[in-house]
């Protein structure tokens, strides 16, 4: 059997699309009849999972987060497979809060693995199929109630989409990893729709016109049912503060009044929302889940790195934005939650994303502006960031190359009115995390 570190060398050998700045989104490469196959030498273990499974450019991983702690809170034992991970690999495999121990991410790694030593699989199997099939795998022998599978990209060719759920759910689409998914909202909507199944239980997000007309002509050639945040389920912000917001949702004539939902912004109160009706969705199959027990299961909802205040006097503020509507999203939330505070923004972006667009949502409103690098190669060079949002400033643009060096400067020039948020990538929010573990243990 590999060690911990032999199975992390092995997964890192594989194809890793998620950190290439471009590749080819084809199903000559991203071929599920391969996942299939993987998961026909491992026994099959998808088929015997409860899933409920979740697409989406903005809030899928949020969403996937709350439909997870409701059902917890409901004493169902919930498998969560989510990507990318922030720090640890083991943050994609949850069931509850727990991390897959590393112990068992080994065996079950080395279990696929020697099965396909043996096999005659056509083509090398990728990162993300590989830890798709350990997730399900993992689920199976642990016997979860549910698994709730959060898709890496897109969704037609998406590795998840090898299973068949109980309820399917489509966040907030809009533009983002264009070069793969297609240059208009209406192609990316096609690609989400994908994991929608013959006569399944869909609930989506608010969606801009042409991408819920994409939707719905799905749903109707796979006679899905469809509920919409916005007609079938709607949702009122009744207090927002900084350590989070109240909320109440409506939904088949039940009202979920006083709802405090720990993760701040408009954007999390419509995925509280999406997560709720994938909930009630589950009445379908007999299974009713009390008001209560959604309440409780949004207060305790755990989701870092989204509008996540690490540490205040000033404030620090981690969030994932790398695309314009979350750094819009962002930006709207910070001026809703600290109205008076002034914002020092850190910026780090990667090379495939919309650069233009994430400047102009960020550095108006006299905001600072810091660039920093990113331990990616798919990091674009502070210097290059400069140049194309230059034009969205109002003064002067910093640029300090590492992340450390960024919050320390931050720190330096901030007065107790501002607050400091880092934010652009996924990435470069792994790297603060990190760095912020690492100074809460030298001080602890």
């Amino acid at each position: 059997m590999l060690s911990y570190r032999e199975a992390l060398i092995y997964l890192d050998s594989l194809i890793n699309y998620e950190s290439r700045g471009n590749f080819p989104y084809h199903k000559k490469f991203l071929d599920l009849e391969r996942t299939r196959y993987i998961l026909k030498l491992v026994g099959n273990p998808h088929q015997h999972l409860k899933i409920v499974h979740i697409a989406g450019t903005k809030g899928k991983g949020s969403t996937a987060a709350m439909v997870s702690s409701i059902l917890k809170e409901d004493g169902f034992k919930v498998g969560l497979f989510t990507s990318p991970h922030l720090v640890d690999p083991r943050e994609r495999i949850k069931i509850g809060n727990q991390l897959i121990e590393k112990k068992e991410l080994a065996f079950f790694v080395s279990e696929i693995r020697s099965k396909l030593e043996i096999s005659s699989l056509p083509s090398p199997p990728t990162f993300f199929e590989i830890y798709t099939v350990v997730a399900l795998l993992y689920f199976f022998y642990k016997k979860v109630d549910f698994a709730v599978l959060e898709v890496g990209l897109g969704g037609r060719l998406d590795a998840t989409n090898v299973v068949n759920s109980l309820v399917t759910v489509i966040t907030q689409i809009s533009l983002d990893h264009t070069r793969e998914l297609g240059k208009n909202i209406v192609s990316i909507a096609r690609e989400k729709a994908g994991i929608i199944k013959e006569k399944s239980k869909v609930v989506i997000s608010p969606q801009p016109r042409e991408v819920l007309k994409v939707i719905e002509e799905v749903c109707k050639e796979k006679k899905a049912t469809m509920y919409q945040v916005g007609k079938e389920i709607s949702f009122e912000r009744t207090k927002v503060s900084p350590r989070g917001q109240m909320i109440q949702v409506r939904i088949a004539g039940e009202n979920h009044r006083h709802l405090f939902l720990p993760l701040l912004g408009e954007h999390q109160a419509i995925n509280a929302a999406t997560a709720i009706g994938a909930i009630d969705l589950l009445r379908e199959y007999g299974i009713f889940i009390g008001r209560e027990v959604v309440a409780a299961g949004l207060r305790k909802v755990k989701w870092p790195a989204r509008i996540q205040v690490l540490s205040t006097s000033p404030f620090l503020i981690v969030d994932c934005a790398h695309n314009q509507a979350s750094a819009e999203a962002l930006a709207k939330c910070l001026k809703e939650a600290f109205p008076k505070k002034g914002i020092i923004f850190i910026i780090g972006i990667l090379k495939n994303k919309d650069v233009e667009g994430i400047g102009r949502s960020l550095c108006g409103e006299r905001n600072r502006i810091i660039l920093t690098g990113i331990n990616s190669a798919r990091a674009l060079e502070p210097v290059s960031i400069k140049r194309r949002i230059s034009k969205f400033g109002w003064g002067g643009i910093i640029i300090k190359q590492k992340v450390p060096d960024a919050i320390y400067y931050a720190r330096s020039i901030a007065t107790s009115e501002d607050l400091i948020c880092v934010t652009g990538s996924v990435y470069l929010a792994g790297e603060v995390l990190k760095f912020h573990q690492a100074r809460e243990e030298i001080y602890a």
